[in-house]
């Protein structure tokens, strides 16, 4: 066997089946590193995953509060504009409006049901009344003042 030439030997490797001619025994343990597989990742492969972890959960976590926040605001809204459909059907029934909607509004009379920690509080007279909504975990407070009347809010 001269030139670093020799015959073919076929064998199984794991689960490749490598051709390798016969060489130097040097040479062969030179081959048998570069055709071994190395598995697993390097720490600086795991460092840059867990930096982009990071960036995007700083990014997401700040956006998902804000929407909550939102979540949170739009059920008092949503509660409040209820409570003064819920006050002009009473109005119907009575010729006054309810000066605590919290305690005469509220079921299935005049369908009414307020979400989970939302404040419903208001007053009234004959003829007209004001109500106020929020959420204990929201931003903002809406009021709106009736008949008629638009809704407004404050932070």
């Amino acid at each position: 066997m001269g030139g670093g030439e020799g015959k073919v030997i076929k064998r199984f490797d794991n689960k490749n089946f490598q051709v390798m001619k016969e060489y130097k025994k040097e040479d062969k343990a030179m081959l048998s590193k570069m055709i071994k597989k190395n598995e697993g990742f390097t720490l600086i492969e795991l460092m840059i995953v867990i930096a982009i972890i990071g960036i995007l959960a700083a990014i997401a976590i700040p956006q998902f509060s804000a929407y909550r926040a939102r979540s949170f605001n739009a059920a008092a809204e949503s509660d409040l504009r209820n409570a003064a459909t819920a006050q002009e059907a009473y109005y119907v029934d009575s010729q006054t409006y309810v000066a605590n909607p919290q305690t005469n509004l509220i079921g299935a009379t005049y369908g009414l049901y307020t979400s989970q920690n939302v404040a419903l509080t208001g007053g009234a007279t004959t003829d007209q009344y004001s109500m106020t909504a929020y959420h204990s975990s929201g931003t903002k407070t809406y009021t709106i003042v009736g008949p008629g009347g638009s809704l407004s809010s404050t932070n």
